[in-house]
């Protein structure tokens, strides 16, 4: 479904009149991006799909590159971790994208279900133009990790962790944290995560064009999820995952929505988007027992061999 959800995208953009009035030829007069958690718009003129080809093409790089490692392409790795347990995702990045955006979804909607028993619910920002606001969506990940994640993450762990002075080591820590960082504390770090995806649900609240409050809550989970993945998987996941939860989404339920000409707040809730939601909380589900499990057998291990 992930790699079907490109050409659909691709649809969305090009072929469908999701724009009505207006069509993928659209003048834009900027690109929102974020520095340090602070959003401006950069003075780029640029048409809606060449921009979008851009963003779709960097995606689709990345995703490319995930399948086949880095280790071992994401068969051989879903086989290890059939046979020899749930450790082995690492061997595959997409697999440890699928496994993390799957427990994403799980918390999200945990919370989405708490909030709503108290009347809070989350109502995304408003828009005059669906084609704009599905350019907005797909573009996000790419400006929002290096915002929060690389400037704001990555920065002051290498400040904190690194012991070495080269330009290369230098972007090879903000790309992948935990490989090339010698961490001694993780208590620094997580209290760093967590503090930058507090930043990261409040921004989703106040700036530019926010959504209701009760985004906050699952803004700031996705924050501390997707932060840990950067720290420990890396830039790339981060984006896949956050790319999962806008593009790959959203493709579907704008496809849908053209095709049935139907609103697209009603479109979470069509045959479709219900068998993805199942699947995608099983496999979290799935993946939560197994990560939780395999986290009591290495401590067990681990005070073994001290004692």
């Amino acid at each position: 479904m992930m790699i079907i959800s490109f050409p659909i995208g691709a649809y969305v953009v090009f072929n469908s009149n999701l724009g009505k009035e207006i069509n993928f030829q659209y003048p834009l007069d900027g690109v929102d991006i974020f520095l340090g958690g602070i959003g401006f718009k950069l003075p780029i003129h640029f048409e809606i799909g060449d921009g979008f080809i851009v963003m779709w093409c960097i995606y689709l790089v990345l995703f490319v590159i995930s399948l086949a490692g880095p280790q071992r392409s994401l068969l051989k790795a879903l086989s290890l971790v059939m046979t020899e347990g749930w450790q082995n995702i690492k061997n595959n990045a997409l697999l440890s994208m699928i496994t993390w955006f799957s427990i994403l979804i799980v918390f999200s909607l945990i919370i989405d279900f708490i909030q709503h028993s108290f009347g809070i619910n989350i109502e995304s920002p408003a828009s005059q133009n669906r084609l704009i606001q599905f350019f907005q969506i797909s573009t996000s990940p790419l400006s929002e990790e290096v915002g929060f994640r690389v400037l704001l993450i990555g920065l002051p762990l290498y400040a904190i962790f690194s012991h070495k002075t080269s330009l290369k080591h230098f972007f090879k820590s903000l790309w992948h944290p935990s490989k090339n960082l010698e961490v001694t504390n993780y208590k620094k770090v997580l209290a760093l995560i967590i503090t930058v995806a507090i930043f990261f649900g409040v921004a989703h609240i106040i700036s530019g064009t926010p959504w209701s409050t009760g985004k906050f809550a699952q803004a700031t989970v996705a924050g501390i999820i997707i932060g840990w993945v950067y720290f420990r998987y890396g830039f790339a996941l981060a984006i896949l995952i956050h790319w999962a939860t806008n593009y790959f989404i959203f493709s579907y339920a704008y496809f849908i929505s053209e095709m049935t000409q139907s609103p697209i707040t009603g479109e979470f809730s069509d045959p479709f988007s219900n068998t993805l939601e199942a699947l995608l909380l099983i496999a979290g589900g799935i993946a939560i027992v197994s990560i939780t499990l395999n986290y009591i057998k290495s401590k067990k291990e681990s005070t073994i061999t001290r004692v």
